[in-house]
């Protein structure tokens, strides 16, 4: 759950611009709860916070294609801090931030990483 400095502005951020579907809503008003899909999760934006997000909260997004969402990150208008890179772990990472700074990193898992198959 997020508490942001401004609502709006964040639903417009994580709905419009990275695209995540609505789960459902609450309440009424700038103050109002809207709750992301995240596939397996679900990411919560309600109520609003007039201090910075801690450091210690970082949001792990996992996509198929960290390239092509790059691109389509990029033609939105989001800055991107850091465009992906094939991490030592063997994880392609790409690193931003939400209009409050809290930091995303939108990660791919590879195919031939160890990750991606179960015993």
């Amino acid at each position: 759950m997020l508490r942001p400095a401004d609502p709006e502005r964040s639903r417009a951020f994580y709905g419009e611009k990275l695209g995540l579907p609505v789960y459902r809503e609450f309440g009424t008003g700038p103050e109002r709860g809207t709750v992301y899909f995240l596939g397996g999760g679900f990411l919560e934006i309600s109520g609003r916070s007039g201090e910075p997000p801690s450091p210690a909260v970082k949001l792990w997004l996992q996509v198929a294609d960290v390239t092509a969402v790059y691109e389509e990150l990029v033609a939105a208008g989001i800055e991107v801090r850091r465009p992906p890179v094939k991490e030592p772990w063997g994880l392609v990472e790409m690193w931003l931030a939400d209009p409050d700074g809290t930091e995303i990193v939108i990660c791919e898992v590879p195919e031939d990483h160890p990750l991606r198959y179960r015993p």
